[in-house]
């Protein structure tokens, strides 16, 4: 228990040293990690996991959805701000209809996202 409770000190030690950029990284990465985990849960038929799994991923959409900023993001963010709904939308069709087809739509554009981030942040992180 007490190796368990170093990890998650050091996880919150992570989260609140990291910069915008790493934080958005993190979120990304949880949620995918999240629709991975549905997608098990899903193959397993364990529907109270993959609910679950689905509902941290729903949150941190909704979190990212609520952290854009339209007067500095502009056309980004409205891009942004359609693709979050779209992929709220895909992952309530997937817990409704038990189908894994939206869910990996959903991993495919949060991976794409991922990699896009990854790649601006490293770019102002050279600036620096």
């Amino acid at each position: 228990m007490a190796g368990n409770q170093g990890v998650n000190q050091y996880k919150q030690m992570a989260i609140t040293t990291a910069n915008r950029g790493q934080l958005l990284i993190m979120l990304y990465e949880a949620a995918i990690q999240n629709i991975k985990k549905s997608i098990l849960a899903l193959e397993k038929r364990d529907l109270a996991s993959k609910g679950s799994a689905i509902g941290k991923a729903h949150d941190i959409i909704n979190e990212l959805l609520n952290t854009l900023n339209f007067e500095v993001g502009g056309n980004i963010a409205q891009d942004l701000e359609r693709l979050y709904n779209f992929m709220t939308e895909q992952l309530i069709k997937a817990n409704l209809e038990n189908s894994k087809e939206p869910l990996l739509g959903v991993q495919k554009l949060l991976e794409t996202l991922l990699s896009a981030w990854k790649e601006a942040v490293e770019q102002v992180n050279k600036k620096k």
